[in-house]
């Protein structure tokens, strides 16, 4: 009797066990470290879940970008993508907070202000449809192009790369008075070896995967825009599980994405290695430069306020955080 009792209650708690295959796009390639940790993840999941739950991953965009992978889930084509956290504004804008330009000078300021963000910006993209299981560091984004570029005036003059579904970039580009030229990713490589565009900003780990690093000559190493993933799933579709499920799902991909935010950073700081490597060009603006960039990108958070593309009280919670940080780290010197 007690044992029947035990299992009624589990039912009730946990409720059916429905089986489901989710079916997930990415842009990230075959063999990259991304799809290998996320096919570990899928493995462990259907292990776990005795194969009420599996995953059927569609990698190296063969489904089309992100604003593609998200109008087929938008449609039930597809469940979920791994995708960059930008693409998700729509959902929650204040999720491009890390994207602001030149605001972070080093990781251990990203470090510090994740600690505190990370949670809500995963709690404000589930409010708006979305469960993720935690934020996978791309990394810093430099500025990469065929002619060497120093100044803000230098970037004016360039065909500069934009995704073509990023509003963050496009307000970004904007501020610096610079003309985007709006391309899926997956242009971006005949875009480079046409001359339709000359400059891109990128991750090293992302030139190195999409080969773009083939195409450029000159880094301006300055960290420009931090840049991060999530593996964002519909959550209706994640509501036809069982709770119990759920659990194992979260904490299964979890782990995986805490696994994948400290390999890219491994593997950016590598790839940094290899651009060298491969004769690219590092260049270093001078005290004076920097001040024009920073002066133009102080800019760009007033403006996605005033289009409605960020919240106030968000930018002021990060100047807060770095302002903490920075001074904490005065002290330390002193």
């Amino acid at each position: 009797m007690i044992r029947i009792i035990t299992i009624m209650l589990i039912v009730m708690l946990t409720g059916p066990a429905q089986a489901m295959r989710f079916k997930i796009a990415t842009l990230s390639p075959e063999g990259s470290v991304w799809m290998q940790k996320m096919r570990e993840g899928a493995e462990e999941l259907a292990r776990k879940t005795d194969n009420r739950v599996t995953i059927k991953y569609y990698p190296g965009g063969v489904m089309g970008d992100d604003r593609a992978v998200l109008r087929k889930i938008r449609i039930g084509q597809l469940h979920g993508g791994a995708v960059v956290g930008g693409s998700l504004s729509k959902f929650y804008p204040d999720d491009q907070i890390y994207n602001l330009p030149l605001k972070f000078r080093s990781f251990e300021e990203v470090d510090y202000v994740r600690k505190h963000l990370d949670q809500r910006i995963a709690q404000g993209l589930e409010k708006g449809g979305f469960v993720t299981f935690g934020i996978a560091e791309g990394g810093f984004a430099y500025v990469m192009s065929t002619v060497p570029i120093r100044t803000v005036n230098e970037m004016r003059r360039q065909k500069v790369w934009i995704p073509n579904n990023d509003t963050m970039i496009l307000e970004t580009v904007k501020a610096f008075d610079v003309t985007p030229y709006p391309l899926s990713i997956a242009d971006v490589q005949a875009g480079l070896q046409t001359g339709l565009i000359n400059t891109v900003t990128t991750p090293p780990i992302g030139a190195l995967a999409l080969q773009w690093h083939t195409q450029i000559n000159y880094l301006m190493f300055e960290p420009f825009l931090y840049i991060y993933g999530v593996l964002a799933v519909d959550c209706k579709a994640f509501a036809k599980i069982s709770t119990h499920d759920q659990q194992i799902f979260r904490e299964t991909m979890g782990r995986i994405f805490r696994e994948i935010d400290r390999l890219n950073r491994e593997d950016n700081v590598k790839a940094l290695q290899a651009l060298r490597k491969q004769g690219i060009e590092f260049i270093k603006p001078s005290g004076e430069a920097m001040e024009k960039w920073y002066h133009d990108a102080e800019a760009v958070p007033k403006r996605l306020v005033n289009a409605g593309k960020l919240s106030q009280g968000m930018v002021n919670t990060l100047e807060r955080l770095l302002k903490d940080y920075r001074s904490k780290q005065l002290r330390a010197k002193k």
